[in-house]
């Protein structure tokens, strides 16, 4: 799997979501196995599942992507299904978020819509009052509201737990907002892809923006850093940094064309990258000192990364067939799937989380099983699913301290015991 013959897959996994047609449940569930032991269970409607996330009431919430009909799927730790419809048709989910206010915040960006589903199930819509709005990212804010980027619109909307929108303009025309994050110093910040901007909004509405020294840079994702600041990605193959009070600092990634793509903050403060087509993995401190750590494989595609157990960074390298392991002072150490799962490229590992257990664990998208690996690099185990071609995508630890992921071609969400 080449990082070009990834890309589609990637844009697929964002694109519209699209009504379903009935509500379904499942009461009944398999069995708890012994540890180590997966179970399938089957989604009662047809679709790909793809994000799972941990809900507030310790069930997993996961949504289906599908070609002719999408939900919003509730699975309980026991194994129930209940599978949520889109009350429009055509909708196009394209973000969601946990809302403060205990419900699950999504938006269609194909209908003009914001949604918002309870953990009851209860979906309710509200229009947004500009036509052609094209929301797209969607965040908590920090002052109680749920806080969207309107690419079409050209705005920021507002949108309060009992449904009230208001809106507001960019005084750039053609800004292309798109990433949003709520900051450190209780306002809203957004990126500008088109208008080479970040942007500040405060809980009343009045924005500010900061031009990027770099034209035509593309800010694109935004997330706040440890160190208080908040740190986005730019398409020309830089990463920015912006203090609250709009002082922006560009850090060019030495290796053109890296392709940046996952990012996390690390255990020693700073915030660490993977380059997907650059083959590297990155570093950036607090103080905007940059790192680049070359992985000793040559064109590993370097995929998802996340902190360990053990005080390093974790990857996944999808066509490396590895799982590499990078200190804080940028010591490397790969560690060779034992098996090609019967493919030139092997296995393709691609989600990777910490387990409950001390061990990390990661999915084989095309072994189509879950591998566990110490954090001293032994590979203890690889869990089958049962399903053929399953695909397994993203992991994650569940509220009954059990991993769950998603499988994206199986149609299934899978449960893997720890117990």
């Amino acid at each position: 799997m080449t990082i070009s013959g990834l890309r589609p897959r990637l844009a697929a996994l964002i694109t519209a979501i699209l009504a379903c047609v009935s509500l379904l449940s499942l009461s009944s569930a398999p069995a708890w196995a012994k540890a180590g032991s997966i179970t399938e269970f089957p989604i009662p409607t047809k679709s790909a599942p793809i994000a799972i996330t941990a809900g507030p009431d310790r069930a997993l919430w996961f949504t289906e992507f599908t070609n002719g009909a999408g939900a919003i799927g509730r699975i309980t730790t026991q194994g129930n299904f209940t599978v949520f419809p889109f009350p429009t048709a055509s909708a196009g989910v394209s973000g969601i978020t946990a809302g403060p206010d205990g419900n699950l915040w999504f938006v269609f960006s194909s209908v003009n819509q914001i949604g918002r589903i309870t953990t009851a199930g209860v979906i309710t819509v509200f229009p947004i009052p500009t036509a052609n709005s094209g929301p797209s990212a969607i965040t908590a804010g920090p002052d109680g509201n749920l806080w969207f980027t309107e690419v079409g619109g050209n705005q920021i909307g507002r949108i309060t737990p009992s449904g009230s929108i208001t809106t507001f303009p960019i005084p750039t025309s053609g800004s292309g907002p798109e990433g949003i994050t709520a900051g450190p110093d209780g306002n809203v910040w957004f990126t500008e892809s088109g208008g080479n901007k970040i942007g500040r909004i405060t809980p009343s509405g009045s924005i500010t923006e900061f031009p990027t020294p770099t034209k035509s840079s593309g800010p694109w994702g935004i997330t706040s850093g440890p160190d208080g600041n908040l740190w986005f990605t730019e398409v020309v193959g830089k990463i920015g940094r912006i203090t609250t009070g709009g002082s922006i600092t560009e850090f060019r990634i030495h290796t053109t064309g890296s392709d940046p793509l996952g990012i996390t903050s690390g255990p020693d403060g700073n915030l660490w990258f993977t380059e997907g087509a650059g083959n590297r993995i990155g570093r950036i401190t607090p103080s905007g000192s940059f790192t680049e750590f070359p992985i000793p494989t040559t064109g590993s595609v370097p995929f998802s990364i996340t902190s360990g157990p053990d005080g390093n960074l974790w990857f996944t390298e999808l066509d490396g067939n590895r799982i590499g392991r990078i200190t804080p002072t940028g010591s490397f150490t790969e560690f060779k799937i034992p098996s090609t799962c019967g493919y030139p490229d092997g296995c393709g590992p691609i989600g990777i989380t910490s387990g409950p257990d001390g061990n990390l664990w990661f999915t084989a998208f095309d072994g189509n099983n879950i591998w566990r690996l110490t954090p001293s690099g032994s590979f203890t185990g690889a869990f089958h699913t049962p399903t053929k071609t399953s695909r397994p995508y993203s992991i994650t630890v569940g509220p009954d301290g059990n991993l769950w992921f998603t499988e994206y071609i199986g149609n299934k969400i899978g449960r893997l015991s720890m117990q």
